[in-house]
């Protein structure tokens, strides 16, 4: 009877860490799913049987990331993910990127094509837009930037180590490629068909 006592301590501390590596792993399963209005969303639980265009990040890639990470940069990025909506040449895209490193704030970065495009993501109409949960700012400014970053409960400018995320590359690059081809094709067809014609 001695030794039961001893042994139930002993089981508790082991249920309760293997409670707390299951609960690290699921946590570590996010999905990025777009709902019916267009906008995109970052969960760790399963999205809807309506949503579009899910994708499930693997379980090991997180994890290592959440380790060091503040508690409250996780809660925030749980609760309200950010996610920058930018164009290639855009100065005050590059200062949203820039605010956003130096503060230390995980975020995803998307290129958009068209105002048509930016606007279906998001509603608004002008970049950089970031998105902070469903809070949007357009266009650049340091304050309200910083703010909405606050609200959604972010760690303030300095209490985070600076991070380097780059800008993403550009996806106009393959669309002149596949724009010659068509142009050729039509060109040598055109002085065919005016030969042909006269015989």
């Amino acid at each position: 009877m001695g030794d039961e006592p001893g042994k139930m301590p002993a089981m508790r501390f082991a249920a309760l860490t293997l409670l707390a590596l299951s609960s690290v792993a699921a946590q570590a399963q996010l999905y990025r799913w777009t709902d019916s209005t267009g906008r995109t969303h970052m969960t760790d639980t399963p999205p809807p049987a309506d949503a579009k265009g899910v994708q499930k990040r693997a379980s090991s890639a997180p994890a290592p990331q959440s380790a060091g990470e503040p508690f409250a940069l996780r809660q925030a990025m749980k609760d309200y993910p950010v996610t920058l909506y930018t164009l290639p040449s855009c100065d005050g895209c590059t200062q949203a990127r820039k605010l956003l490193n130096t503060r230390g704030i995980p975020f995803a970065e998307k290129t958009v094509e068209s105002e048509e495009q930016l606007k279906k993501a998001t509603g608004a109409t002008g970049v950089p837009a970031m998105l902070v949960g469903s809070d949007i700012v357009t266009g650049y400014e340091e304050g309200a930037y910083n703010r909405s970053l606050d609200a959604a409960g972010y760690p303030r400018a300095g209490l985070l180590k600076p991070r380097n995320q780059q800008a993403p590359a550009a996806p106009k690059a393959e669309a002149p490629a596949a724009q010659a081809p068509a142009a050729q094709a039509t060109s040598p067809a055109a002085p065919r068909g005016r030969y042909a014609t006269p015989q």
